[in-house]
């Protein structure tokens, strides 16, 4: 379905038009399918539109209203349909008219002050869809958007219809689609390329908002979004479609870098903590945690102590909250406690697990060396119980003496 928007000054500068009278080969003969007057419910809604066109049923809002009308009051959509799909029938085409005036915001539904509109046919295949932008309260309808919106409803209408054009997929069509993530001049975030419901979903989930027009789909954060909080929204919808496998291209000025938080830098702590390969880097990284002066412990029990002063101070009746700040605090001032002088523990750790090294050193080598010394003693030389075994008895079945040692010398 194709929409074409006409403004005019007089809902009777559009009979010619319609009756088609500047064709000398016949005259059409148009009808009246559908129409809301809201305040004059009591003219007829089907039949001849002479009524209704020349005696300025639609223009009565505007000239209720006198000089603050605009100039051309009358709004005229004309839409066609594909001719290589079967006509709609009149209810059809009232239908049409009616969600065309919703989408627009001319008629919306249950506002009993919307502006006035009549649905038109004078032929096969389109409907003439006039109306005032003047509604009943007196008000202005802003008609800005309104290509837009009346062609994306157009395109809904026929998809619904299944008048649209199915493509045939190829290989190449299941590729992930490439997102652009962009700053436009006015000053909107904008993300194209989201055609599947998948990254629609991902980037309405961060926080943008769907729009559906004659552009195609496209995602926009609102407007009154502050560009801080904007370029993180886009920074962590990049994320979240990268870990979808998409490929993201991220206008520059949004890349927002993560924050450096307390939480983060105690976590990058824990990690080198459980990564320390010895007790030298294991102590050089509980002096970050435990240091008495500028450490993480004792910053964190001043924090609870300001906390629980700084209640007291802004309400006095709020002294229980206060008390359990208070308690947390004396718990890490006991904690610092008893982890006083635990440095120098780690330090002699190390250094007790270096001297006892040095000793299994030390008796691992005396141990080879008198291994080497047993293998290399002649057979003769070695005593002990199997060379006594082995010595021959005598005549009266008695050991044999021991050998006599000449008396030492004195001198």
């Amino acid at each position: 379905m194709i929409a074409h928007l006409q403004r005019a000054t007089t809902t009777a500068e559009l009979i010619p038009a319609l009756y088609d009278l500047d064709d000398p080969r016949g005259r059409r003969r148009p009808r009246l399918i559908g129409a809301d007057y809201r305040g004059d419910k009591q003219l007829p809604l089907f039949g001849d539109l002479q009524e209704v066109l020349g005696g300025g049923v639609l223009d009565a809002p505007a000239l209720r209203i006198g000089s603050r009308a605009p100039e051309q009051p009358v709004w005229m959509c004309s839409v066609r349909s594909d001719p290589h799909h079967p006509d709609l029938s009149d209810a059809q085409w009232a239908d049409v008219a009616r969600r065309l005036v919703t989408a627009a915001g001319l008629a919306p539904a249950g506002d009993p002050h919307g502006c006035r509109w009549a649905a038109i046919r004078n032929g096969d295949r389109s409907v003439h869809v006039v109306a005032t932008v003047v509604r009943e309260d007196g008000y202005l309808h802003g008609t800005y958007r309104d290509p837009f919106h009346v062609q994306a409803e157009c395109t809904r209408i026929a998809a619904e219809l299944g008048h649209l054009t199915r493509t045939v997929t190829t290989a190449k069509d299941h590729r992930m689609p490439v997102i652009t993530i962009n700053a436009e001049p006015s000053g909107s975030i904008v993300a194209t390329g989201t055609g599947d419901d998948l990254s629609a979903t991902l980037l309405r989930h961060a926080g943008f908002q769907q729009i559906d027009d004659w552009h195609g789909r496209r995602h926009r954060l609102p407007t009154t979004t502050p560009r801080p909080e904007a370029a993180s929204i886009a920074t962590h919808a990049t994320q979240m479609l990268r870990a979808a496998r998409y490929n993201v291209d991220l206008d520059p000025k949004l890349h927002v870098e993560p924050l450096d938080t307390p939480g983060r830098q105690i976590l990058h702590l824990t990690d080198t903590i459980r990564g320390a390969a010895d007790f030298a880097e294991l102590a050089g990284v509980l002096d970050e945690l435990l240091d008495p002066d500028d450490g993480i412990l004792v910053r964190l029990q001043e924090a609870l102590e300001s906390a629980s002063e700084q209640i007291t101070d802004l309400d006095p009746d709020q002294y229980e909250l206060s008390d359990r700040f208070g308690a947390a605090s004396d718990q890490l001032v006991t904690a610092q406690a008893e982890l006083a002088g635990v440095l120098d523990e780690v330090q002699l750790a190390r250094s007790d697990t270096a001297g006892t090294a040095d000793v299994l050193a030390a008796e691992d080598l005396r141990t080879r060396a008198a291994l080497a010394r047993s293998i290399t003693t002649p057979a003769t030389l070695r005593t002990g119980p199997s060379a006594a075994a082995n010595a021959a008895p005598t005549q009266a079945g008695t050991p044999a003496a021991a050998p006599v040692r000449p008396a030492a010398r004195i001198r």
